[in-house]
């Protein structure tokens, strides 16, 4: 496993030949760019949501390609802030044409998942994502090794079944918890 740059993280899983999977586990993430942007969404103001436009951008010139994108996120049920406000602003997103998929998750407890989130890309390299306890991310380390991509192959597989479709998924109320 080597450790990448994150202009080498972002050029790779824009330039990816046929598909990119992506598996989010966390409830929150703290990214730079993010935080502002959720900050102004939990005092109840707007966002045109312009920051996005470059991976929409990207999403819509790979997806034109033929290219599939898809993204399974694992979340705990009621939402945390973070996953309430992700799911409010992805819809620019899934319009360009990225997959979106949302698992509780209390569906995966049988399925094995990689101890972090990755990429999958090509069914050839997977990107793992290391993050700080606060959200930050704080490494990209990439893997050829086919037991790595097999493993992210199977786990992203398995959850994907169980995904919501991003319009389809309609978030518990947050002070509703699920019975089962």
């Amino acid at each position: 496993m080597a450790s990448i740059s994150e202009d080498q993280f972002k050029t790779m899983v824009r330039n990816f030949e046929r598909k990119a999977e992506h598996l989010e586990t966390r409830d929150a993430y703290g990214t730079a760019v993010e935080l502002p942007h959720m900050a102004r969404w939990l005092a109840g103001e707007p966002d045109d949501l312009a920051w996005l436009d470059n991976w929409c951008s990207a999403v819509r010139a790979n997806v034109s390609a033929g290219k599939s994108i898809r993204r399974a996120k694992i979340v705990s049920e009621p939402l945390s802030d973070y996953q309430r406000w992700s799911h409010d602003i992805e819809y620019p997103i899934v319009d360009a044409g990225e997959e979106i998929g949302w698992i509780p998750r209390r569906l995966v407890s049988s399925i094995g998942i990689p101890g972090n989130d990755y990429y999958l890309l090509d069914d050839r390299l997977v990107i793992f994502l290391h993050y700080a306890g606060s959200g930050l991310n704080v490494d990209f380390v990439t893997s050829s090794d086919p037991v790595d991509i097999q493993l992210c192959r199977n786990a992203f597989e398995a959850v994907w079944k169980l995904s919501i479709p991003h319009h389809d998924y309609n978030p518990l109320p947050t002070e509703t918890l699920p019975n089962s």
